[in-house]
């Protein structure tokens, strides 16, 4: 897509002797300018130096906009309040990969081709076999999205948009399967074939949770709220994961392949591990003495001294309250009011947490509000999803979000394979020394 140069120029001057140089300004839609530093290294032989990347934009792209002061998210231009309230999860799937919604005709479409590709290759469950039981489902899913590449080699070529389309198709609609299968290996139950009758969200949980001697009893509540966690955390600009699968893709390898780093990069605790870091410190609190002890618990958050942190709370992006978070927040008690749960013991400590951080002046001060991944946390448990799981089904809604990146930056004309640079700061150069003198 074209960039739209400003009438501005930014000159970068140098104390060193090295002569200005003026470098061009490019306005976003929304947003702020960006200096264009390509010529920086051929006309001073100087780089720049952004550890984590926060100040350098690595890319244009019209999928999904951030504003953390004010705490807006929008993909392709629609707030995510908005969608979360009044799409599915396919119509935003075909937002993202299409850039509009779908009208009647198209969603019909677009559903039947994802229901149509539902079930995984048979082989698969004999892949499945060589991990261990007590395997992490992100250790199976990484290896079963990166084999993917070996069943289906009719659509692994990146330059072929036909072929990334199919493979697009083929991950969004398999994901759940595979998710799926992954949770009946670890329990030892029979994998559940799809039933395309079903919503997306309620297929997966019937493949969950469903036995062959017993169906799973459809609840829309449930199945609604699976979906808006889908929807909520669908795409997120360029993250740890999303800049992975973009890098990786950037050489040319197959959609699986880079899908497949995607996988493997979100199981980082500080980036899609955040639910499930955030489950886990409510059971410790809770082991420790539940709402009674909630008080200690606080006052080692608040202890510079202490290592305890709180999970769950602040977010890097949003320096305000996390839009996603107040979505999840109305459906996190609509979960807990289906199921009579806001008496359980677990989910009575959470509702305390929130109001301590939510009132108490420390936390608000600071701006460390629950955040997205606290209550789609909670929502997942009172479903029955394992903690251990989360990070998968995070997978699941990331999926769309990963293939539309990596659609958009094949399409880019000024696309390149990613090499970032480095300020090397080892040993300048030096000779081996002779053996009898080392």
């Amino acid at each position: 897509m074209a960039l739209t140069p400003s009438t501005h120029k930014a000159t970068l001057t140098f104390s060193d002797g090295t002569p200005a140089l003026e470098l061009p300004l490019y306005h976003g839609t929304i947003g702020p300018d960006v200096i264009d530093i390509r010529a920086l290294y051929a006309k001073t032989g100087k780089f720049t130096y952004d550890p984590g990347f926060l100040s350098t934009a690595s890319c244009n792209s019209s999928i999904t906009y951030i504003d953390g002061d004010k705490g807006e998210l929008l993909y392709r231009g629609y707030p995510i309040e908005q969608l979360a309230t009044s799409c599915d999860f396919l119509e935003v799937c075909h937002l993202i990969l299409y850039g509009e919604l779908p009208n009647d005709k198209q969603k019909r479409d677009f559903v039947a081709k994802v229901t149509y590709h539902t079930m995984a290759h048979e082989q698969m469950q004999f892949f499945l076999r060589g991990f261990r039981r007590d395997a992490h489902p992100m250790a199976v899913m990484t290896g079963l999205v990166g084999a993917m590449s070996a069943f289906y080699p009719d659509s692994m070529n990146l330059n072929d948009p036909a072929q990334r389309q199919i493979s697009a198709i083929r991950l969004i609609a398999k994901m759940p399967t595979l998710v799926a299968m992954a949770y009946k290996y670890t329990v030892g139950q029979p994998y559940m074939y799809p039933r395309n009758e079903l919503s997306y969200a309620g297929n997966l949980m019937r493949m969950m949770f469903a036995t062959p001697c017993e169906d799973y009893r459809y609840n829309e509540v449930l199945a609604r709220a699976l979906d808006r966690i889908l929807i909520l955390h669908a795409d997120h600009e360029q993250n740890a994961s999303t800049s992975t699968v973009r890098m990786c893709a950037s050489s040319g390898t197959n959609p699986f392949a880079a899908i497949a780093a995607g996988v493997a990069c979100l199981w980082g605790p500080a980036h899609g591990g955040a639910n499930e870091a955030a489950l886990n410190m409510l059971f410790e609190v809770q082991r420790q003495g539940g709402v009674a002890k909630i008080g200690e618990f606080i006052a080692q958050v608040k202890d510079k001294n202490s290592n305890v942190r709180l999970m769950g709370f602040g977010h890097r992006v949003y320096k305000n309250y996390d839009p996603r978070a107040r979505l999840m927040r109305e459906t996190c008690h609509e979960v807990l009011n289906e199921l009579g749960l806001h008496e359980d013991p677990l989910f009575k400590l959470a509702m305390a947490l929130e109001k301590i951080a939510l009132e108490d002046d420390y936390f608000v001060s600071r701006k460390l509000y629950p955040n997205v991944d606290f209550y789609s946390g909670i929502v997942q448990k009172a479903i029955g999803i394992p903690v251990s799981l989360f990070t998968a089904i995070f997978a699941v809604a990331r999926t769309v979000g990963w293939i539309a990146q990596l659609n958009e930056m094949i399409s880019d004309p000024e696309y390149k394979i990613g090499r970032p640079r480095q300020l090397y700061a080892g040993s300048p150069r030096r000779d081996v020394p002779a053996i009898e003198q080392r």
